[in-house]
Parts: C-alpha cells; sequence; structure tokens
C-alpha cells in the first residue's frame, strides 16, 4: 500500500477529509460517487466487515505500525496519507479518534420494501437533525432488535462522520434507506405503525394490542417539536411512554431505546 507524507494542507487527495462538506461527499446528482468519512479502527473495521469499500486513509504516523496496522493490511492497494498530529487536526479541524479516517465508498440506497422485506420491527426516524440523536438510536436498534431503519428527507444523514462514531458502527450492521413516502405506505407491505406522541388518545406503550401485532413500524419525531400533526392522524396507533414526577417526554434517543426494548420480539 503507498504511504503518503503530506506536509500540507493542500496536498493532492487529501481534500475529501478536508474541503468537502457532508453535501459534496454524499453527491446527491451521482450517488454512485458519493463518499462518506468512517472514524477509528473500530468503527472503519465494522464497515470493512459489513462489506463497504474504502477509497483511502489518514492516519497518524505513529498509528501505521499500532492501532491502525489490521486496518491498513485490510485495506489493499489504496492510498495512506500520514503526517504529524497537529498538521492533520488543522487539516480536519478536529483530533483524530484513535488516529485514523477512512473515507468510503457510499452504496446505493435500497428499496423500502427490500430493507423491510423479513423484517418485524422497524423505526421510521422523521425529521430527526442531531448527528448524535441518529448515531444514538441507531446503536439502540443494533442493540434492541430493531430489524431496519428508515429515514425521512428531513432526517440527518445516518452516514455523516458524527453519526457515524456515535453509532460505534451500528450504521454498518442494521439495514437502512430513504422514505419518501407517508409513513401509510407502510401499510402496503405489512406493517402497522406506532407514532410515539404525547395526545389525547395514546396508548401506553405497554398495552398488549401493540405487543400482539406481528409487524411494527414505530416512528420517532423531532428532537423539539415531536412528530407532525399530519403524521400522528396517519399512525395506527399513537403511543406513550408512562413517567412519573410530572415528566412529559424524553430525549428522542432515550425515548427510542425505551420504545425498542418494550416493543421488541420475544419468541
Amino acid at each position: 500500500m503507498p504511504i503518503i507524507e503530506i506536509t500540507s494542507l493542500d496536498h493532492p487527495g487529501v481534500e475529501v477529509f478536508s474541503t468537502l462538506t457532508e453535501a459534496q461527499l454524499r453527491n446527491r446528482l451521482e450517488p454512485d460517487k458519493g463518499i462518506f468519512i468512517a472514524e477509528s479502527p473500530k468503527v472503519i473495521g465494522v464497515a470493512l466487515d459489513a462489506g463497504y469499500r474504502p477509497v483511502s486513509l489518514l492516519c497518524e504516523r505513529r498509528h501505521i505500525d499500532g492501532d491502525a496496522a489490521d486496518i491498513i493490511a485490510r485495506c489493499g492497494d489504496i492510498p495512506i496519507f500520514t503526517g504529524d498530529r497537529p498538521l492533520l487536526a488543522s487539516l480536519t479541524g478536529y483530533t483524530l479518534t484513535r488516529g485514523v479516517l477512512c473515507a468510503m465508498h457510499r452504496p446505493a440506497a435500497p428499496a423500502v420494501a427490500d430493507v423491510c422485506h423479513k423484517a418485524q420491527r422497524i423505526v421510521v426516524i422523521d425529521g430527526v437533525v442531531d448527528t448524535t440523536n441518529v448515531g444514538a438510536i441507531f446503536r439502540s436498534a443494533a442493540a434492541l432488535g430493531i430489524d431496519a431503519v428508515l429515514l425521512t428527507p428531513t432526517s440527518c444523514d445516518p452516514l455523516n462522520r458524527r453519526a457515524v462514531r456515535v453509532s460505534m458502527g451500528s450504521v454498518f450492521l442494521v439495514p437502512w434507506t430513504w422514505l419518501d413516502s407517508p409513513i401509510t405506505t407502510l401499510n402496503d407491505i405489512g406493517f402497522k405503525t406506532v407514532a410515539m406522541a404525547l395526545t389525547d388518545n395514546s396508548v401506553p406503550l405497554d398495552d398488549a394490542t401493540l405487543m400482539a401485532e406481528p409487524r411494527l413500524a414505530i416512528v420517532m419525531g423531532t428532537e423539539g417539536d415531536g412528530l407532525s400533526h399530519t403524521t400522528i392522524a396517519q399512525a395506527d396507533y399513537v403511543v406513550r411512554i408512562p413517567m412519573a414526577h410530572g415528566v412529559d417526554s424524553l430525549n428522542v434517543a432515550a425515548a427510542s431505546a425505551v420504545a425498542f426494548w418494550q416493543l421488541r420480539v420475544t419468541q
């Protein structure tokens, strides 16, 4: 593998780690040319295990024969850019987690029906824009038995660098895609929809009817306003998490973990 020592911030090939915005990395006009950034050897390893293809690595010099050695050995004949820690931090704008970043090919988004084909429990992330929350939801989804994740176009990209890091690579473990249609279309492929919202007609999360449903789509809303009135009206169930001490809501990431655990398939 070619190890390339960089001494300036404008070295050809490193722009993917520095000057390109998240929107440019996604390359919506040509999705087959899209790139995303995975950070830390552990997360990069999970991505490689899941079949994601590396483009190039940015690695602190001291990690080439250390923490990043196994990753480098697995990445084949791709460029490995290296340099001193202060230079790489100046290049990226942040200190590298465990000293290594990997630019990877962004796969084409699969069809909703394909992602949900054998699923019993899925989550719909509707308008959640905070990268930390999206990453945390994916991590809970992977840990607590969610079979697939759908995101509305107003939600944060799961392959955003921070979302990937917060998820600890769980974005590579759970099938996901974008949902461009109303949640009612999920009824057509066999799901009952569960809007997580506090309304006058909401039922508690531990309602026996919910637990008996063979296929559920759990719809989680935005950090501030929650789900829209339209989405709530379209849902088959409106569900609340019973809480104490007058608390009426949880952070969306925390609420999703509670919902995933309660509504998991236990057979």
